[in-house]
């Protein structure tokens, strides 16, 4: 690929000088050699330091046996970043589904910080697709912001409050202070 037409903008940020294309793909080689595409860069959810891939999720849920689609992403929270959020249309069989049995299905099974916090129940023509018929998930991200009501929530890291003992990590963050300074870090 010699670039992107009339950006030079992109093609410097996406191609490397020695023509390497950056595809946001994010991938995992297992032991035996093979590599695995596990989800996209820019979907990818930070939840607390902690990396979530919205596939990983989604395979998950499509083994329960109401949920006829589902996806997920990413929205705005104040103590993790983000957390996540799934979008699910049931099957047409399936009755009385609420939030707390999906969170129960994940429970024991995936990661806690894999669980939904939020679950939108949706019908088949609400999720919004591409002309090829892909879903639009930053679609999904804003329209689920709106519907939360999360357009206005930031990110703000209590660094004493989360970790803990106050004195100690007051004392040593002093310290990592005073030691920057001293360097003109």
């Amino acid at each position: 690929m010699r670039g992107y037409w009339d950006s030079e903008d992109m093609t410097k940020s996406e191609i490397t000088p020695d023509r390497w294309y950056h595809t946001g793909d994010i991938g995992v080689m297992h032991e035996n050699g093979t590599v695995s595409i596990v989800g996209r860069k820019k979907d990818m959810i930070v939840r607390g330091g902690e990396n979530i891939y919205p596939t990983e999720v989604e395979h998950y849920l499509f083994r329960h046996p109401k949920i006829q689609d589902v996806q997920i992403v990413g929205v705005p929270d104040e103590r993790y970043g983000e957390v996540v959020c799934a979008w699910i249309r049931l099957s047409e069989a399936a009755k009385n589904v609420t939030e707390k049995d999906i969170q129960d299905f994940c429970k024991g099974r995936i990661a806690h910080f894999k669980i939904p916090k939020y679950i939108l129940f949706k019908k088949e023509n609400e999720f919004p697709l591409t002309v090829s018929g892909k879903v639009k998930k930053y679609e999904i991200r804003e329209q689920s912001k709106i519907e939360l009501g999360l357009q206005q929530v930031h990110f703000y890291f209590y660094f004493f409050d989360y970790y803990g003992c106050y004195q100690y990590y007051q004392h040593c963050f002093t310290h990592l202070i005073v030691n920057l300074k001293q360097f003109s870090v």
